[in-house]
């Protein structure tokens, strides 16, 4: 017998929480032809635009292979385009193309029909108390986190 009961712990209500929520997307972003991983990097390059693929990684929470696995399959659907950085010739940078910013409003119009149903769910006091204690888990998961 474990010394604390699954129902107890959080990061199990957490984890079945983000993988509903990952389920839905997935089934909703299907028609669109992308994966939630390939919605989220759209996402954030379609308001970051010439972002590296190491920002873009740490910014989906995923690793930086993963993302460069991300990247080559949305630039082999011709949705992005990555050329040297201006200055850091090392450097990528990636941006939409105007395929990309089609398939981008499509998959986003009915991800956000998914946020704004799950957000319909809370009154906008219960919203800005979830956050803020969703905030608080992060603050503490970030802090208890060995070095």
């Amino acid at each position: 017998m474990t010394s604390m009961p699954v129902h107890e712990r959080l990061g199990s209500h957490l984890k079945r929480a983000e993988q509903a929520l990952n389920a839905t997307k997935h089934a909703v972003l299907k028609p669109s032809g992308l994966t939630v991983s390939q919605y989220a990097a759209l996402l954030y390059l379609s308001e970051n635009p010439g972002i590296s693929a190491a920002a873009l990684a740490r910014a989906c929470g995923v690793t930086p292979p993963t993302m460069n696995t991300v990247l080559k399959n949305l630039q082999e659907r011709r949705l992005i385009e990555r050329s040297p950085h201006e200055w850091h010739k090392n450097v990528l940078e990636t941006r939409l193309t105007g395929k990309g910013r089609e398939v981008m409003a499509d998959a986003d119009a009915r991800a956000v029909r998914v946020e704004r149903g799950l957000a319909a769910e809370f009154t906008a006091e219960e919203r800005e108390t979830l956050v803020a204690l969703l905030a608080r888990c992060i603050d503490f998961l970030d802090s208890a986190r060995p070095s």
